[in-house]
C-alpha cells in the first residue's frame, strides 16, 4: 500500500486491512462505480478504490480518522468524499456498487471503545458494529452490488454469513488468514478464555473476508 500519514489515535493498516485489500483488488470496479467504505481509518482502502476510478465515499465515527483519510486523499490527489458517520446511519439515501468495511470486531468488556480503542472494541461478543453492517447491507447495495467485510473468526464468521443471507444476500467466505495475536488480544487472554472465545494457549487469530452480493 502507498505510504500513509497517520494522525495520533488512528488505526494503522494491519493484516486485516491487507486481507481486505486483496479481496478488493479481485473485484471488478468500473470507472464511476459507487463505493462506500465504512470505518475508513487511514483511508487506505478508499484510496485503492479511488485509484481505480471509483466514486468513493468513506465514513468513520472518529474525527481523527476523518481528518487522516482526508489528508491522505489530498496527498494522493484522489477525490474521496470523507464523512463523520457510523455504520447504522451513514449514507441513508444512497446505494452503492461496492461496500467495504474493516469494522471494530475485538471482544471487549465495554460496548464501545473510546479513544484509539474505538477502532477495535466491539462489545462482549465483538459483534456490536458487525451486526449493524449486516442489518443495513441490503439497503446500502444496488442490485448486483457487493459487500466485502473482514473480521476475526472470534466473533463468528458463520453468524455473519447467516445474518447476511437472512437479508437476501448471497454470502460466503472468500478469503482466510491466520495471523499472530497482537497486543490487544494478548492483553485479554484470560478474559477471552473465561468467556469461551479462545483457548488459554491461543497465540494466533483467524481472519475472514466475507463477500455478500445483492441479487
Amino acid at each position: 500500500m502507498t505510504a500513509l500519514v497517520l494522525l495520533p489515535g488512528v488505526y494503522r493498516p494491519q493484516a486485516d486491512t491487507r486481507l481486505l485489500a486483496q479481496a478488493l483488488k479481485a473485484e471488478p470496479i468500473a470507472p464511476g462505480s459507487r463505493v462506500l467504505e465504512v470505518g475508513t481509518g487511514s483511508g487506505a482502502l478508499a484510496l485503492l478504490a479511488a485509484a481505480r476510478g471509483a466514486a468513493v465515499t468513506a465514513v468513520d465515527v472518529s474525527w481523527p480518522a476523518v481528518r487522516t483519510a482526508r489528508l491522505n486523499a489530498y496527498r494522493a490527489r484522489l477525490p474521496v468524499r470523507v464523512e463523520l458517520a457510523d455504520a447504522a446511519t451513514c449514507a441513508p439515501s444512497r446505494r452503492f456498487d461496492l461496500v467495504v468495511s474493516n469494522p471494530p470486531y475485538v471482544p471487549a468488556r465495554s460496548s464501545r471503545g473510546s479513544g484509539p480503542a474505538v477502532a477495535w472494541d466491539a462489545g462482549a461478543d465483538g459483534r456490536a458494529v458487525v451486526d449493524r453492517i449486516c442489518a443495513r447491507a441490503a439497503r446500502l447495495l444496488r442490485p448486483g452490488g457487493v459487500l466485502l467485510l473482514v473480521h476475526s473468526a472470534l466473533c463468528g464468521a458463520a453468524t455473519t454469513v447467516a445474518k447476511l443471507r437472512a437479508q437476501g444476500l448471497a454470502a460466503r467466505i472468500v478469503l482466510r488468514a491466520d495471523v499472530p495475536w497482537g497486543p490487544v488480544l494478548s492483553s485479554r487472554r484470560s478474559w477471552l478464555h473465561e468467556r469461551g472465545l479462545a483457548p488459554v494457549t491461543a497465540t494466533r487469530e483467524k481472519l475472514v473476508v466475507i463477500r455478500a452480493e445483492r441479487p
